[in-house]
């Protein structure tokens, strides 16, 4: 009737993305877009806290502070239950996507606090959230824009199939001994990225300058990764803009 209010389902079902957002490249697109609105919204929410003394901060309950990963992590277990258990049609399964990436986003946030055990958000080691969202998207853009894991294609055997996995894993694993972590995950998709990944000078502080430099070659990778670079100083400058300057920052 005209003017009468259409459910949502109905909307979403005349909708020209209401049939395309099935499980898929389309759906993980709403995944992203979540993940990352989230993750936005909540390091302005903390550096609000950090910078506004009005602004709300974490939840306390009984002397506990409750970090937002807790609540993503939630989120994310109820979300890929939710999937996994109920046979979900428009809008579900779009509410759930976007639940998941929510999670995805405010667990990723504080990903360097699961790493180090200790609350590290606005230290130099707090970087590494930073560094783990700008991983995960690059990995969740390239499976939304449909490019294939490893180079494999349909015609792939499965002996060859075997080999390309095992190359492509092996040359994305050196760049991420090196360092390289971001060359690494696009490695897996575009082999010759991790290629240049793995060739490259490794970070100073990364697991392959420690097993195989001797100091000569540690102290060239200290030059080339020095923070006074304009390369290094540029990155910098965006890593700030986007997830505030740490507590602590390298001279």
């Amino acid at each position: 009737m005209t003017g009468a209010r259409l459910p949502i389902a109905s909307l979403l079902a005349v909708h020209p993305f209401g049939d395309r957002l099935e499980p898929g490249p389309d759906t993980a697109f709403v995944v992203l877009v979540a993940f990352l609105v989230s993750f936005l919204l909540i390091r302005t929410s903390a550096r609000l806290t950090r910078s506004v003394s009005w602004w709300p901060g974490g939840v306390e309950a009984g002397g506990v502070h409750l970090h937002h990963l807790v609540w993503g992590v939630s989120l994310m277990l109820l979300c890929g239950f939710v999937a996994f258990a109920a046979p979900l049609h428009a809008p579900w399964w779009h509410i759930v996507a976007i639940g998941f990436g929510v999670g995805a986003g405010l667990t990723l946030d504080e990903f360097a606090l699961l790493v180090r055990l200790q609350d590290v958000y606005w230290s130099e080691e707090g970087r590494a959230s930073f560094d783990a969202v700008v991983c995960a998207l690059a990995f969740a853009a390239l499976v939304v824009l449909g490019t294939q894991p490893f180079g494999l294609n349909e015609a792939s055997s499965i002996w060859g199939t075997v080999l390309s996995v095992g190359i492509v894993t092996g040359i994305a694993s050196v760049a991420f001994a090196k360092g390289r972590v971001l060359l690494g995950v696009i490695g897996l998709f575009v082999p010759v990225v991790g290629a240049v990944g793995a060739a490259r000078l490794a970070r100073p502080a990364s697991p392959w300058a420690h097993w195989r430099y001797d100091d000569a070659k540690r102290d060239r990778a200290r030059s080339r990764f020095d923070a006074a670079r304009p390369a290094q100083r540029l990155g910098r400058r965006i890593a700030d803009l986007v997830a505030g300057e740490p507590s602590d920052p390298v001279s």
